[in-house]
């Protein structure tokens, strides 16, 4: 494994995309930078927080990147490859329900927060009398070079530049490929999960402080990466299966939107869960999928839960 020999601090972060801002490291191509991030939150929410402190939290200052690193001979045109080498969490993290934020926004008015333990190793219980318990994957949901377009974008949604992609595979032994808008490629990250679903469909997933190594080198073979791709290490399927709920209709927002409502249903029903807590199991381990695309005018979408989850005791 290549040796990091360069660091940001969480202090070096900032609040949007911009080619302006002033790297605060240069590397050369190949070499390793650790980065350590605060949470999603930029740390106004703590280990100790109550759920009515969302409802105070200064959205202004959420999902900061770390960085920005200027890699040296990355050009326009090039593809910066990101290896990420490694990946540690902090010994909790958090999940949330916001007012006006995630995909059933409108069916959740109220704030919810859940406080996890993360010092198991492995996995962190959802719920110990149910027997739930998630398995940790840890990865930075933000992970992004500076692009062409001048000016300040915000950090909140991904670009063809990466930022907030959210992408759960993207954890240790994957390799990322962001294409470079701008001399430097200027790379920043954060957003630190500890697990996630394909979707984060409440809006959160276990959000964490992560410590990070990545390896950054400079591609000029690659020019067909024109957004994120990712070369992913062997990750094994669920070994007990799955439980699926489709959505079906004209409308691939909506199909979303009732494949998650169902499984909503099904948790409830079936493990006891509140509203708010399937809903946010489901943000934290379940995964959308689109089942059919082409058999118009409806779409199919299902939402996966792993089984495996299920059944644990102390």
């Amino acid at each position: 494994m290549s040796v990091s020999i360069h660091s940001i601090k969480r202090s070096q972060c900032h609040l949007a995309w911009d080619s302006s801002i002033p790297p605060v490291i240069r590397v050369k191509s190949g070499e390793s930078v650790h980065f350590d991030c605060l949470d999603a939150s930029n740390g106004q929410v703590t280990a100790t927080s109550s759920a009515t402190s969302l409802n105070t939290i200064n959205l202004s200052q959420v999902d900061q990147v770390n960085g920005p690193v200027y890699v040296e001979l990355a050009l326009p045109g090039d593809t910066l490859q990101v290896e990420v080498l490694e990946i540690s969490t902090a010994e909790w993290g958090w999940t949330g329900i916001m007012k006006g934020f995630g995909l059933l926004a409108d069916e959740f008015p109220n704030v919810a927060l859940k406080i996890w333990d993360l010092r198991e190793g492995g996995y962190a219980w959802f719920n110990k009398e149910k027997g739930i318990k998630i398995p940790l994957r840890p990865f930075a949901g933000e992970m992004g070079v500076a692009p062409a377009e001048k000016g300040p974008h915000s950090t909140i949604p991904p670009y063809k530049t990466g930022g907030n992609i959210d992408t759960k595979h993207v954890t240790k032994g994957t390799t990322l490929y962001l294409p470079v808008a701008v001399e430097g490629a200027l790379f920043s990250m954060g957003d630190g999960h500890a697990a996630q679903g394909d979707g984060e469909v409440c809006g959160t997933a276990i959000e964490t402080m992560i410590n990070v190594t990545v390896k950054l080198t400079v591609l000029k073979n690659k020019s067909y990466v024109k957004t994120p791709h990712f070369l992913t290490p062997h990750v094994p399927e669920d070994p007990n299966g799955y439980y699926c709920t489709t959505g079906v209709a004209p409308d691939i927002r909506e199909a979303t939107r009732d494949a998650v409502r169902h499984m909503i249903a099904v948790l409830c029903a079936d493990h006891g869960l509140t509203r708010e807590e399937a809903y946010m199991l489901c943000s934290v381990a379940g995964d959308l999928r689109m089942h059919e695309v082409v058999d118009m005018p409806n779409y199919v979408i299902g939402m996966m839960m792993p089984r495996s989850i299920f059944g644990h005791s102390e």
